[in-house]
């Protein structure tokens, strides 16, 4: 692929900031990946899974680490703040890109939402009494307003909620494998009793690896930001580049030897696995005076920053699609290299989500939730397609193509999964609009320029 410097979006009357240093993209794309889903979620993949958990998440580790290689090779080539989106646009056409954008964004926006949930829920069990709504109109603020000044602010702040979560991800795996050695004191080893014990490491047999894997694949969610905030780095190239090679090979390390540890050292049957989180489950186990609180209050900053990198993803992601002619123009007014009314909008709708959550909790609000359960599997397809196209040049692509039949495979088996067929199919639905809103644009712009 050639390789090209971004430039000022068409159509946008000032270009986005470059504010983003190299460690706030290094720490941005670790950052990324350590979120609710890896704190809150995984305990569900656990429960159905029991230990083969570890091979769900290798599986799908796997995966994403194709997807991102991909990704990282288009951006470095193409930088871009719509990322993906752009390269679709670029490889299949507008309409692709269109489909891509729009979903991502309902997608991040509405986890804003569902992250601010959750930081709320964390909080009222400090201060009972208070209502959830309120907090979360706190963080939306704050993050808002976080967002509408210099990029710089928005590196900062992921640089160290990710430190943070870094070090606390650090440290409990050096205290789970001293456990699992039975040097740590006051600990006694439980030796392979749990992976072997309780059903043995396939209790949930291929069923319950089914369930795991699709629960891992949506926890991989978050490292597409690093691609879209590489636009804004002083060297868009190398520094995509740099960032996503180092995440990739520390994903194994945080995710796959997180679920290693938890399973090793917890009942994977165990009541509290899915009602503390796993990680709270497996520092209570080792007995650790007020670890179980400390890891709250990791989970709290955990969301919260997924918060704000969601914030700052769905804006540029908006920013972009207007500059290239797939959005209303008023989303892509840029002040100070920041679109703040994209930021604006952004908030609002994942303020929307939150109140729609307390107003139809028992239609609308599952109707949404279910509409973007796999959308990340659709903007991925569409990261292999778009590889494919640009690089057919080449020679035979075998990991895109493996990573496509993997895709594929994900998709059967939410299919086959009555849990997650109503999700595939309100995803794929949404999808088909978009496809169906955004070919119309590029037909009737191609009829009028004749």
């Amino acid at each position: 692929m050639p390789s090209t410097t971004a430039t000022t979006p068409q159509g946008s009357a000032a270009s986005l900031s470059h504010g983003l240093k190299q460690r706030h993209l290094s720490m941005i794309a670790l950052g990324g990946v350590i979120g609710a889903g890896l704190f809150v979620g995984s305990g569900a993949g656990i429960a159905a899974a029991g230990p083969s958990i570890v091979l769900a998440y290798t599986l799908s580790g796997l995966l994403v680490m194709l997807v991102m290689r991909m990704l990282g090779e288009m951006s470095a080539a193409y930088p871009s703040s719509g990322s993906f989106s752009a390269h679709a646009e670029r490889a299949i056409g507008p309409w692709a890109g269109f489909t891509a954008g729009w979903s991502f964004w309902v997608l991040l926006c509405t986890a804003v939402g569902l992250e601010g949930i959750g930081a709320a829920k964390i909080v009222t069990g400090w201060l009972p009494g208070t209502p959830e709504w309120a907090w979360v109109a706190l963080f939306m603020l704050v993050f808002c307003a976080t967002n509408l000044a210099a990029v710089k602010n928005f590196g900062e702040f992921e640089f160290w909620f990710a430190a943070l979560k870094v070090g606390a991800i650090g440290l409990f795996l050096v205290l789970g494998v001293l456990a699992i050695a039975g040097v740590l004191p006051g600990t006694h080893s439980p030796g392979t009793a749990n992976l072997t014990g309780r059903g043995g490491f396939f209790p949930g047999g291929g069923e319950g690896l089914v369930v795991g894997l699709l629960a891992s694949v949506f926890a991989y969610g978050g490292l597409e930001t690093v691609t879209i905030a590489a636009a804004e780095s002083e060297d868009p190239v190398r520094g995509v580049a740099s960032a996503v090679r180092t995440a990739m090979w520390r994903i194994g390390l945080f995710y796959i030897g997180s679920m290693a540890v938890i399973v090793t050292l917890v009942p994977w049957d165990s009541k509290a696995v899915v009602e503390k989180g796993p990680y709270v489950a497996a520092l209570d186990e080792l007995g650790i005076p007020g670890a179980g609180q400390l890891m709250n209050v990791v989970v709290l900053v955990a969301l919260l920053s997924a918060m704000n990198a969601n914030v700052y993803g769905s804006s540029r992601i908006a920013y972009s699609l207007v500059a290239r002619g797939l959005g209303p123009q008023a989303l892509g007014r840029v002040s100070s290299g920041v679109p703040r009314i994209a930021v604006l909008v952004s908030c609002l709708f994942g303020f929307g989500c939150v109140l729609l959550s307390h107003w139809r909790p028992d239609d609308v609000f599952p109707w949404l939730l279910n509409m973007i359960g796999a959308v990340v599997l659709v903007v991925w397809t569409l990261v292999a397609v778009s590889h494919l196209r640009l690089r057919r040049s080449r020679s035979f692509p075998v990991l895109t193509w493996a990573a496509l039949a993997g895709m594929a495979a994900i998709l059967v088996l939410m299919a086959r999964d009555p849990d997650t067929r109503v999700q595939l199919y309100a995803t794929g639905a949404m999808t088909l609009v978009l496809a169906g809103v955004g070919y119309a644009r590029q037909r009737a712009l191609s009829v009028a320029s004749v």
